[in-house]
Formats: structure tokens, C-alpha cells, sequence
């Protein structure tokens, strides 16, 4: 039988993935991916012990099952002695709160200060909390002992009486990956999968070869269990780092990556921990540049941040999940008026926005870029924000045949 003739909608889509653009109009990101890929040859690395820092802040190290088990034996034996002393016990664990947090300028990244909370086993206002790290020390314990790994509602439901909130169990986590010394990976503790990849990169996932060019439009998800993924090979100009799923959908469906070779991510809005290993993994490996497209609000700024300094919760392990200069693509303020966005698709910014939009202008990372304490000083003067989906008034694949092409050819990121 002869093939059947598709119709125009169907031609119309097979088209789209052959097209190809012109080298030219991504030459100015080709050049600065060149630039990038030979200065990293000859960087020296710049760590805290280079800083003469270390004894200062903490530093989290990756860590075998063997090695964690054995870290939390000792912290358990050490308890032992001290209750058998008649000194009762408590944990030394480092503050996460706010004041212990520092950005440092030459790492561009948050870290922790080494200034130890006591938590007393023999104290009404800490005898629930001191429990729960017991307790979580323990399953931590199993879990490693058995080298497997589970998430972290799994934790949270080997004892809902305790725990009552998952998010207690949670943060607790994050106590004891600082108490042992360790990743958060470390503690073989994840959570379910939510970061998506598609685009010009192969890599193989516990010995299976993936090939993200070839995952229909819906994307490959970002496994939890990211030191799984080895051998990445691509051929990437750039990765184009998205906040949000239905933009990543556009560009999935319009087989963006085809046309301007990249690799495309998103994190679903706030990332998870296995999207920022792998964004920093590629980043590491590659040495390309990463642009981002994100809201043009503080919420989406803030986002962005997460991805680059680490979130202030997790600074005790931002070298391994922050992933420093990554260029604000868009949607920057300045493109409301440049692009003609227009005035119903842009919204009133709420008094909390006004504050976040604020606070985050006072940031080390916002205040060491010129050009982003301009834009963000414009948000907070016009008090407007929008949508990376405001663009689809003008059409639905506005987004990637008209504003990211342009953005693209004309190196327009900041």
C-alpha cells in the first residue's frame, strides 16, 4: 500500500524538526561556549582552604555507604560514654539559620559558618527535636548498612507518631547530613523525581544509554539518584535553564533544541536537589553556558538564585548544588517595554512582591552585577511583573520563533 499523504498540521510539525537555523545566529553564544571551554583548561580552582577559610565554615564531603555508617557509630558510641559518664547528651549541630550564612565572593556561593547549636536531650524545648535526630540517625543507619536507597516520605512514614510532618522529618535530614559531615546524597535519602531534561545530550543511567533527542515532548526526568548518570557526551552550544513546565512544553514541542543546538532544563519551578546536581554535573563537565528564562518578578529571581548560590537551608552543601554564573536570558523588566508587552499581561506587583523584590536587591549575588541591580531596580520603580507566558499574546510559539531567536543572535543576556 502506498503511504498515506499527512496533512498540513502533520507536515507542518515534521518541518519544524528539520529546520535548521544558521550558524550565525547563534555565533555569539558559540564564542562565548569557546571562550568558556578554553579559560577552564587554565582556571585554578578557587576552594575555602585556597581562601584560608576552612576552619571557619563547614564542608560536606561525599561519602561511601561504608564510610556514613561508620560516621554515625561513632556519634552514637560517643553518646553512650556520655551518658554513662552521668552527663546526659546532646548534639553539636551547626545553625541553618539566616546569621550563619555567608556568601563568598571569590566561590560566588553561600556557605556555612561553624558556629554549633547544642541540642540537649535533657530539655523540654529540645527533647522532641533531639529525639527525631536519634531517630533519623538510626533509619540512616539501616539504610546505608543495606546500600540502598529510599525517599524521603519513605523516612517520614517509618514513624508518623514522631514525626507528625514530613517536614520536620525533612529538615532533620539536612541536621544530620551536617552532624555526620556528609552530602545530603550521602545519606541515600531522596526525593521523587521532578526536574526534566530534553535536547542535544546523551548520557548512560546506571548502564542504560539515554538519548534525550529522542524522548517525545514530554522530556526525560531527572533521576533522583543523579551519581548514576556517567559518560555524557554533547554536542550543546548551551543549556537553556527554564522555570517553568509550560514553557519547557513549548520548547519540547517546537523541537527547539534541534534548531538551536542546547539543552534544555527545568526544575518545575523551585528545583529539587537532583536538578541542581545535574545542572551543576553538566555545567562541570562541559563548561557551556547556562541561560536562564525565568518570570520577570522577584519569585522568579529568587528561583534563579537557588540555582546559583544554593538555598540558604542547604549553603552547608552549595559546592556541590550551586551553579554560579548562569546569565539572566529573560524575562528581564526592560523586555516589557522593549518587546511591547502589553499592558494586560503585565501584572500589579503585590506589597509581599515589593519585599521580596527588596530584599533580594540587597543580595551579594544581585549587588556584584551592575546590570541586574538596574533591573531589578526598574521592577521595584514600575511595579510590574509578568509571566514568561505573557509572550503568548503575540502568538503561542512567540516564545521560540521570535523572542528567544532574537535573544539568542543578538548575545542579549546580562
Amino acid at each position: 500500500m502506498p503511504p498515506k499523504k499527512r496533512d498540513a498540521a502533520s507536515e507542518a510539525a515534521a518541518s519544524k524538526r528539520r529546520k535548521v537555523v544558521d550558524p550565525s545566529d547563534f555565533a555569539v553564544v558559540r564564542k562565548e561556549r569557546i571562550a568558556m571551554q578554553k579559560e577552564a583548561k587554565t582556571k585554578t580552582q578557587v576552594t575555602l582552604e585556597s581562601l584560608n577559610l576552612a576552619k571557619e565554615h563547614l564542608q560536606v564531603v561525599e561519602m561511601p555507604d561504608d564510610q556514613v555508617q561508620r560516621e554515625v557509630e561513632a556519634i552514637v558510641l560517643e553518646i553512650g560514654a556520655s551518658i554513662l559518664a552521668g552527663k546526659g547528651f546532646a548534639y553539636a549541630i551547626p545553625s541553618r539559620n539566616e546569621k550563619n550564612q555567608k556568601y563568598i565572593p571569590e566561590l560566588d556561593r553561600m556557605v556555612l559558618k561553624l558556629e554549633p547549636r547544642h541540642r540537649p536531650f535533657a530539655n523540654s524545648s529540645s527533647v522532641r527535636k533531639t529525639t527525631i535526630t536519634t531517630r533519623v540517625l538510626e533509619l540512616i543507619h539501616q539504610v546505608v548498612k543495606k546500600r540502598i536507597h529510599i525517599t524521603k516520605r519513605d523516612l517520614f512514614y517509618t514513624d508518623v507518631k514522631l514525626f507528625k510532618k514530613q517536614d520536620e522529618s525533612d529538615a532533620v535530614l539536612d541536621d544530620v547530613a551536617t552532624l555526620i559531615g556528609c552530602t545530603r546524597t550521602s545519606l541515600n535519602v531522596v526525593a521523587s523525581d521532578k526536574g526534566v531534561v530534553i535536547g542535544q545530550i546523551k548520557f548512560l543511567e546506571d548502564g542504560d544509554s539515554i538519548d534525550c533527542t529522542k524522548m517525545g515532548v514530554g522530556g526525560k526526568a531527572i533521576p533522583s539518584l543523579v551519581s548514576k548518570i556517567t559518560n555524557i557526551e554533547s554536542k550543546a552550544e548551551f543549556v537553556l535553564l527554564v522555570e517553568k513546565d509550560a514553557a519547557f512544553m513549548r520548547l519540547a514541542e517546537d523541537r527547539f533544541y534541534n534548531q538551536y543546538p542546547c539543552i534544555i532544563i527545568t526544575g518545575k519551578g523551585q528545583p529539587d536537589v537532583s536538578t541542581r546536581l545535574f545542572l551543576k554535573m553538566i555545567k562541570d563537565q562541559l563548561n557551556i553556558p547556562i541561560l536562564g528564562l525565568f518570570d520577570s518578578d522577584p519569585y522568579g529571581l529568587k528561583i534563579m538564585s537557588v540555582y546559583m548560590s544554593s538555598s540558604k537551608n542547604m549553603s552547608y552543601d552549595s559546592a556541590a548544588l550551586a551553579t554560579s554564573d548562569i546569565r539572566w536570558l529573560g524575562v528581564r523588566p526592560t523586555d516589557l517595554n522593549r518587546y511591547k508587552i502589553p499592558q494586560q499581561c503585565r501584572l500589579e506587583m503585590t506589597a509581599q512582591d515589593i519585599k521580596e523584590g527588596e530584599r533580594l536587591l540587597k543580595e551579594d549575588f544581585v549587588q556584584k552585577n551592575p546590570a541586574w541591580v538596574k533591573e531589578l531596580e526598574l521592577m521595584l520603580k514600575t511595579k510590574e511583573k509578568a509571566e514568561i507566558q505573557a509572550l503568548s499574546s503575540f502568538g503561542f510559539q512567540y516564545l521560540t520563533e521570535d523572542y528567544l531567536p532574537k535573544k539568542i543572535k543578538n548575545g542579549d543576556w546580562i
